[in-house]
């Protein structure tokens, strides 16, 4: 059998090559690598969000120690 050029595979071909390379231990390996990429991306830009955030709390006047009392009011000593 010679092989044909890509462009010449009919609609089977091509689902045969797709499932053969879905299962494909590279190809397993690859989609590895992307999908943790991803999450870091993910994560970093979560960490982006929350240091904006942060920021705009502290130009707020709002620290660790008063957050509560400045975002809630004061806090009835019977809750603590």
């Amino acid at each position: 059998m010679t092989a044909m050029p890509k462009d010449f595979m009919t609609d089977e071909q091509v689902e045969m090559e797709i499932d053969r390379m879905l299962h494909s231990y590279a190809v397993q390996l690859a989609k590895k690598e992307i999908r943790i990429k991803y999450k870091r991306r993910q994560y970093m830009y979560q960490l982006r969000n929350m240091e904006k955030r942060g920021k705009q709390l502290e130009a707020d006047g709002i620290t660790m120690s008063n957050m509560e009392e400045k975002l809630f009011g004061a806090i009835p000593e019977d809750t603590q």
